[in-house]
């Protein structure tokens, strides 16, 4: 006997479709290796994210300027059907996709309210390793 789960499921996905977002935070965070996009509403729940991996590029072109261009269109897409308009941007990491990164951002419509740099930055770092002695 199969159970009924209809209240559940449009429960979810009234969730899903009906929320409207006006605005939002983007966090991108470049690594060498990968550019990871996280779209979230104002109280910090993701809505939306993409990654260099999950737009289909593997190995060394994670890391490319393009393939961080890519992730922003795929992550921003979905946020744009919810009717997000304005938005700030948190970049971090030293990555080669931050300015690919913005620049997509830039292109896709929505308007900045402002651009934040969060890489953390070590006041005196930890302790390095003892000497070496050979």
């Amino acid at each position: 006997m199969q159970k009924n789960h209809s209240r559940r499921n449009g429960r979810i996905d009234l969730r899903k479709n009906g929320r409207r977002i006006p605005k939002g935070i983007i966090h991108v965070q470049a690594s060498f290796n990968n550019t990871i996009i996280t779209v979230t509403d104002i109280r910090g729940r993701v809505v939306s994210w993409a990654s260099s991996g999950t737009s289909g590029f593997k190995g060394t072109r994670r890391g490319t300027p393009y393939a961080a261009q890519a992730a922003v269109v795929n992550a921003i897409r979905t946020v744009l059907d919810q009717g997000m308009q304005r938005a700030e941007v948190m970049i971090k990491g030293p990555g080669l996709g931050r300015d690919a990164a913005l620049r997509a951002i830039r292109r896709s419509g929505i308007l900045l309210s402002y651009v934040r740099d969060v890489t953390p930055m070590p006041h005196n770092g930890c302790r390095p390793p003892k000497k070496r002695r050979v």
